[in-house]
């Protein structure tokens, strides 16, 4: 386990659903300067917003991802931001087989751990992204 994968860990394990953990995790982590009240808004993407569309988890590396490479806007950097959140999906798809926390979940939940393996997966995606983005 990767030392970010702890991170994650420590958040998804607190009671944090997975969009909350993955951004909680990453700015802790990156130090990406959100403060808590900042981290309430992704909570409504938790379980593909509730409904089983985008995992949470791949929403939150999106948004933590984007925290990192925008400083004013997306359509002020959009050479930017485009492939490297596409890059993101790519290793999230790779990783977990799916996008959809619908076809995700019944492949990487349990009862005992619920969506924890899909957290610390989703952090591999957003670090392996991160390597192949950022660290240009």
């Amino acid at each position: 386990m990767t030392e970010f994968q702890t991170v994650v860990e420590k958040y998804y394990t607190s009671g944090y659903n997975c969009s909350e953990t993955l951004v909680r995790a990453a700015n802790e982590y990156y130090h990406l300067d959100l403060h808590d009240e900042d981290m309430k808004m992704i909570a409504g993407f938790g379980g593909g917003m509730f409904v089983g569309s985008t995992c949470g988890a791949l929403v939150g590396s999106v948004a933590a991802l984007s925290k990192m490479v925008i400083k004013t806007k997306a359509h002020d950097q959009l050479n930017e931001i485009r492939p490297y959140t596409q890059k993101c999906v790519r290793n999230f798809k790779e990783e977990l087989g799916n996008m959809d926390c619908a076809h995700v979940k019944p492949i990487h939940h349990t009862k005992e751990t619920k969506c924890l393996n899909t957290c610390l997966l989703a952090a591999k995606a957003l670090e392996k992204t991160i390597l192949e983005t950022v660290g240009e």
